[in-house]
């Protein structure tokens, strides 16, 4: 203990010299005033214990911080932006603030903040020793710590799902939450259990949805198949002016999405409309059902850009969906659509009184989508067999520059795991069609990037790649460049013949 304690105070020292002269130097910028390199260079000039607490916030800042920031949402409103937080680097980093915490009552104080601010909930007992640390605070009279929480994401596995109770007193005490993340990690309510009040899903939103609510980022997902209106109106007062990301799914079989009734849907009645208003929202991502679109649709959204869907075939379908776009398809600029299959096509062609040609395209619909991103898990389209469309609703788009591929890596193992024969073109065949067919002049125009977002796939094409995903990336390369168009991997760098050429070097 001893040992570590020593360790911790070396690094601290080195950090608080830094810091301490750093800030010295603006002092002297901003003063015109004159500091020897004397000075600033002894180490015994200025005592460290007498450093007020803004010095120490920022050296404690600077010491434990994160790359990059988890509270700066600023970089995570693109959906072509992979997620940037690792499980491995929070706990690296809780580790060190602990740490910091254990070395004196002064500097507990001071750690605190930071200790709070971004808390990760992977475990059922962790939302209950959170829970209960908040309860006992208050009991005691100490002071909230859930004060100073500014992000709570909350990803378990389905056996670890947190308990409604806990996350209730979580976020009663956590008034200046900025970010909230559920992906599908609390328990959901047995049906023989009578539902405690507080846990009720608008219950809960409530307690993010307050008049002063600081909220930035928003994922929430619905557990029960209360109607959407009920479960969202919440929404209505909340009074936030700066809530710039709306993630909403489901996590409860919705069995009028899976077996609609054809009738019924051609035509929406009795949808309740919602009017919520979210002046400042820019992202929208979606997994909800027909009827919970024609509600969004009724949203006022004036700063909407950038719009996912991964949804079921069946909400493509429906008018729901379409009074959506109809409402708010003019303002997106960034369109993602989940999985295309025959489903979609299939229903507009059998369907009474529709027309797949028109209605099916969302050219007309969200005219100024400028980027779009789609899964490599598409089929062939009945009609035109020679080539295969990025979405049964996107077959073109005069003004895309953008395209986007998710799961290329999924189609690449499934190839290699055909059995290569010769070269292995047969059994990269399909997605090399499918990579070409974008690349048509006709189909997007004004097409000027092609970007892989899968990291999987950037570790087959680059480290010790198999000499098939070699002439694969090869071929694609070769069309881009015909076509006049840039090939990039999942970070937006380009793919170059070099680097190919450099990945299979290294591999031999």
């Amino acid at each position: 203990m001893a040992l570590r304690c020593s360790h911790i105070c070396t690094s601290l020292r080195n950090i608080v010299s830094r810091a301490v002269k750093k800030v010295l130097r603006n002092c002297s910028s901003e003063r015109n005033t004159y500091l020897s390199q004397s000075y600033l260079e002894n180490s015994g000039a200025y005592d460290h214990t007498r450093l007020p607490p803004e010095i120490w916030h920022m050296v404690i800042r600077e010491a434990t911080s994160m790359t990059p920031d988890p509270l700066d949402t600023t970089n995570e409103l693109s959906f072509l932006e992979a997620t940037s937080l690792h499980l491995p680097a929070y706990h690296a980093s809780m580790g060190f603030k602990i740490s910091l915490s254990l070395v004196s009552k002064r500097w507990n104080a001071l750690a605190k903040p930071f200790l709070y601010e971004f808390v990760w909930i992977s475990r059922a007992h962790q939302a209950k020793a959170l829970a209960h640390t908040l309860l006992l605070e208050f009991v005691e009279g100490s002071g909230s710590s859930g004060r100073f929480l500014r992000r709570l994401h909350i990803e378990t596995s389905v056996l670890e799902r947190c308990a409604p109770a806990d996350l209730h007193t979580i976020l009663e005490y956590s008034p200046q939450l900025m970010v909230y993340t559920d992906h599908h990690s609390v328990q959901r309510n047995r049906y023989d259990i009578p539902m405690d009040p507080r846990c009720r899903p608008e219950r809960l939103l409530s307690l993010l949805a307050h008049p002063r609510s600081q909220l930035r980022r928003l994922s929430w997902t619905n557990y029960d198949d209360q109607p959407f209106q009920e479960r969202m109106s919440p929404l209505q007062q909340m009074r936030t002016m700066r809530l710039e990301y709306l993630e909403l799914s489901s996590c409860s079989p919705n069995f009028r999405a899976l077996f609609p009734d054809p009738i019924s849907s051609a035509s929406i009645t009795g949808v309740v409309e919602l009017p919520v208003a979210l002046p400042a929202l820019k992202s929208l991502k979606v997994s909800v059902d027909n009827d919970m679109f024609a509600a969004l649709a009724t949203w006022d959204m004036p700063m909407l850009r950038n719009l996912s869907v991964v949804s079921a075939d069946f909400s493509y379908t429906g008018q729901g969906f379409y009074q959506f776009l109809e409402a708010h398809g003019k303002s997106i600029r960034q369109l993602e659509l989940g999985h295309s299959s025959s489903v979609v096509e299939e229903h507009y062609l059998t369907t009474p009184g529709r027309r797949a040609t028109q209605e099916a395209s969302l050219a007309r619909l969200c005219p100024n989508v400028t980027e779009f991103i789609c899964s490599a898990d598409v089929e062939w389209h009945w009609e035109s067999p020679d080539w295969i469309a990025p979405h049964v609703l996107l077959p073109y788009h005069p003004r895309v520059e953008l395209i986007a591929i998710r799961d290329i890596d999924t189609r690449i193992t499934d190839a290699l795991g055909m059995g290569l024969t010769g070269d292995g073109s047969a059994a990269f065949f399909p997605l090399f069609e499918q990579m070409s067919s974008l690349l048509r002049h006709e189909a997007f125009p004004a097409l000027k990037y092609l970007r892989d977002l899968s990291v999987e796939s950037t570790m087959l094409r680059t480290h010790r790649p198999h000499p098939a995903i070699e002439k694969f990336w090869h071929r694609v390369l070769s069309q881009c460049q015909a076509r006049g168009v840039w090939l990039e991997d999942h970070t937006g760098f380009n793919i170059t013949f070099r680097g190919l050429k450099r990945a299979s070097l290294v591999s031999r």
